[in-house]
């Protein structure tokens, strides 16, 4: 009798540790499973080129310094604009194709003098709106170079347009429209959404 309630003992030990090993097991391998499924909710790099917000720190943006960041594959530029740079903005009017940015370039919010939430900060693709090159940033250029209204902006070399630092495109140049104004909505002070226009679209 002691011998067949030791076996018994001992094939139930066994048992137990069977039935566990298994569970431990098939929750490793469920979450093996489930892990690439988890992993594929996130957005991927090819997720965010293709226009998930991107979120970006400027906290160590300097007065006059231009940031520039990608954005469903192309360049975003971040400009903090100086106070002399915002002064530049209401010399311009007259030599400009669109001043009050009434062409569909930009949110509603950024239909103002600065085309911008922030006045002094400035959020623009940095796409030429002629044929898609890529402008310069000039801001300190001789008055020969670009002619004697320039007073700092944006030059692009492919052929020849140009636009002031709020991204507003001068007359009698091939760029048709002020340069684009993505979506964009500020976390903190500090941090900026690329790409949503609210906190709850993020």
């Amino acid at each position: 009798m002691a011998d067949s309630f030791s076996i018994n003992n001992e094939m139930s030990k066994r048992r137990k540790f069977l039935v566990a090993a298994t569970s431990v097991a098939g929750g490793v391998a469920s979450a093996a499973i489930a892990t690439p499924f988890i992993l594929s909710m996130m957005p991927s790099e090819r997720a965010k080129a293709a226009g998930a917000p991107v979120e970006v720190d400027i906290s160590k943006l300097e007065p006059g310094m231009l940031l520039m960041v990608e954005w469903r594959g192309r360049v975003v530029w971040i400009l903090d604009r100086t106070p002399q740079m915002l002064e530049t903005l209401k010399k311009l009017e007259s030599q400009l194709a669109d001043p009050n940015s009434e062409k569909n370039q930009q949110p509603d919010y950024a239909q103002n003098e600065t085309r911008s939430i922030k006045p002094e900060i400035l959020v623009v693709e940095g796409v030429c709106t002629h044929l898609g090159c890529s402008p310069v940033f000039r801001k300190d250029v001789a008055p020969e170079d670009l002619g004697p209204d320039w007073l700092g902006g944006f030059f692009c070399p492919c052929h020849g347009s140009k636009f002031d630092l709020a991204g507003r495109v001068y007359k009698n140049v091939p760029a048709p429209t002020n340069l684009s104004v993505p979506p964009h909505v500020y976390l903190s002070d500090n941090i900026l959404l690329i790409g949503a226009e609210s906190k709850e679209s993020a």
